[in-house]
């Protein structure tokens, strides 16, 4: 590096020798270590440690949700987030919510055969997702529920995506992302409702003349008020899609109705899509900049990792490094008007 003293002239941060020894070691300090490693082992690392930083800053934190997390196992995961408030919202695909209600309903998702012969699992009844297994009988257990729960909705009002998960976690343990929310007063969203099951039961339910309508702007003035309300923001992206986009978009609303507070001062992603084919779900932070999405000196990690690796192992460094959120938000809804603040919690 010509012109660079490398000992004096470079940050601490980038000092640091890329090395990790073989000694005894529990989660959290492995991924303590790994923050110092090069190449996507840094990435994961130093997400801990932005996620650390997140838990001990008056910050809400968004968690966005895409794939099919829930099917591949990760729905406890999730739920003990919620539970120890390491997040304060969730954006989903609907399908990993609908999987979620399934699983509350006592739905069992299987390890199966990616190479398996699919005529012959339709035949038998089994839907799969790589090498997954479902029963299509249990899935319609789900679908039954929807169209029984919106025959008790009123058909007078509409609601926004949060209130229908609001209704469902009730119903949920507390092992579920739905219930584990619900009780911990964590708005949900999914802002692509009908893309998913839970969508098509409300159809069935509609065309059985129970027509209650999903209002998905009000989704987007609702989770707006909160990026409006909020202090500080910080984003977990889980993959990308719609739930990445939904998030990021809070502050181009905000700033568009004359609300500006700049972008997200955190930002965390775990994804396998890269950014060279131009897709939402890979783009670096650093082009969220250019559209005031993230703030440019936002604290940021973006690792290139399959999510069903990244989150367990970052879900499991933050329980094992023993760090506890100092404050959090706290969300007073009155209909679709929000009232934040923020509260120490208790040890």
């Amino acid at each position: 590096m010509t012109g660079v003293d490398m000992k004096n002239d470079l940050p601490q941060r980038e000092r640091q020798h890329t090395t990790i020894s073989m000694e005894d070691r529990d989660i959290a300090g492995l991924a303590r270590d790994m923050g110092r490693l090069g190449f996507q082992a840094g990435q994961l690392g130093r997400s801990v440690d932005v996620w650390q930083n997140m838990l001990d800053d008056e910050v809400t934190i968004f968690l966005g949700l895409a794939g099919a997390m829930v099917p591949a196992g990760l729905k406890e995961v999730v739920a003990y987030l919620i539970r120890e408030r390491m997040v304060d919202c969730i954006v989903s695909t609907g399908a990993n919510l609908f999987h979620d209600l399934c699983e509350g309903l006592g739905v069992i998702h299987y390890r199966g055969d990616p190479s398996a012969d699919d005529a012959h699992l339709k035949e038998c009844g089994i839907d799969r997702i790589f090498d997954v297994y479902v029963s299509e009988e249990d899935v319609q257990k789900g679908d039954r529920y929807i169209v029984n729960l919106v025959r008790k909705m009123s058909q007078d009002r509409s609601y926004s995506s949060r209130e229908l998960m609001e209704l469902i976690g009730s119903d949920m343990p507390n092992t579920t992302i739905l219930g584990s929310a619900k009780r911990a007063g964590v708005p949900v969203f999914v802002p692509a409702l009908c893309d998913s099951s839970i969508g098509i039961g409300m159809v069935m339910a509609w065309r059985d003349g129970h027509k209650v309508m999903i209002d998905q702007i009000r989704d987007v003035h609702e989770i707006t008020q909160i990026t409006e309300q909020s202090t500080k923001t910080g984003v977990v992206f889980v993959g990308g899609g719609v739930p990445k986009n939904f998030i990021q978009q809070t502050k181009v609303v905000a700033s568009l109705l004359g609300n500006d507070k700049g972008g997200h001062n955190y930002a965390i992603q775990y994804t396998i899509d890269p950014p060279y084919f131009g897709g939402l779900s890979g783009c670096t932070f650093s082009e969220a900049v250019s559209w005031g999405k993230v703030d440019s000196k936002a604290r940021m990690a973006q690792a290139f990792v399959d999510a069903t690796i990244a989150l367990p192992f970052a879900a499991h460094a933050l329980k094992g490094s023993g760090v506890r959120r100092r404050i959090a938000p706290r969300f007073d809804w009155q209909g679709s008007d929000l009232a934040l603040r923020y509260e120490a919690r208790s040890k």
